[in-house]
């Protein structure tokens, strides 16, 4: 199979279209016209980004369009249209080749049985199926008394709490405040929770949210969801939950959102071997 960097999407359309509307293979991180137009129209003329085209006797194969953070040593795939298990073996390949000791994610389509496969053969960590709700109701009135914006005096205390098992720490968080927005909750003035969201964007994107084990049961999770809804004004709201993981589904539920059919994802996480 011949490799070779895409720097025109025009004679690809076709195949993209065709792959993506197979249930199979079909991208849900591509969903809307808007996530289209930024993770495959506007990356062959982003330096960031990576579209690699495979080919097999000057037959499409496979397209793959990735994020490349080069001082952080981390690869994204933004999205893979393909319905060749070699073509996915060949992009791996050069993943390996290119990009040796980087970190590297993959969000895709949980029916994709190609690449979970090739993951699991390469030692990725796989995680579990999530769930994408958006927001679609009104929440219930809900009191956010201890709920704030995160301001320096509380930065130390969020980074220490925050989930470390992610590309966006608190570190990295921190440091776009102009991509980022974060509301803590302060019980006896310490932090006992946070959730982070995107911003400002329509539709905004909830990225992550936590509570202590000491303190859940006591509706900080409820509050944090409250106090980001009003923030985001008439902007829209969506996330992704684990579809094992019950109570956080009847929380976001209960706070008007609503599960999306077809829109479901799974992510690995791969370190690529150096040579």
């Amino acid at each position: 199979m011949r490799i070779e960097k895409i720097t025109d999407l025009e004679p690809w359309m076709g195949f993209i279209k065709e792959i993506n509307s197979d249930p199979r293979f079909a991208n849900p991180t591509i969903a809307t016209p808007e996530m289209y137009e930024r993770k495959i129209i506007r990356a062959v003329d982003d330096p960031e980004k990576l579209v690699l085209g495979i080919l097999e006797d000057g037959i499409q194969q496979g397209l793959f369009v990735f994020s490349i953070l080069k001082d952080d040593r981390y690869v994204e795939m933004l999205a893979g249209f393909s319905r060749s298990g070699e073509a996915y073996e060949a992009m791996a390949e050069h993943l390996l080749e290119h990009f040796p000791g980087f970190e590297a994610d993959f969000v895709f389509n949980p029916a994709n049985d190609l690449l979970t496969e090739l993951l699991k053969r390469r030692g990725a960590e796989i995680d579990q199926e999530q769930q994408y709700m958006k927001l679609t109701g009104n929440p219930p009135a809900v009191d956010t008394e201890g709920i704030e914006l995160l301001s320096e005096p509380w930065q130390e205390e969020y980074i220490a709490l925050h989930n470390k098992d992610m590309y966006w720490t608190g570190e990295r968080i921190v440091e776009e405040p102009d991509y980022y927005r974060v509301f803590i909750a302060l019980e006896n003035q310490r932090v006992v929770g946070y959730v982070d969201v995107s911003w400002p964007k329509d539709p905004n994107y909830i990225c992550d949210l936590l509570v202590t084990e000491e303190s859940r049961g006591k509706g900080w999770g409820r509050k944090l969801l409250a106090k980001a809804i009003e923030m985001n004004g008439s902007s829209g709201m969506e996330l992704d939950v684990f579809t094992n993981n019950i109570p956080a589904l009847r929380l976001y539920e209960s706070m008007g959102f609503t599960r999306v059919e077809g829109r479901n994802t799974v992510s690995a996480f791969w370190t690529i071997p150096k040579a």
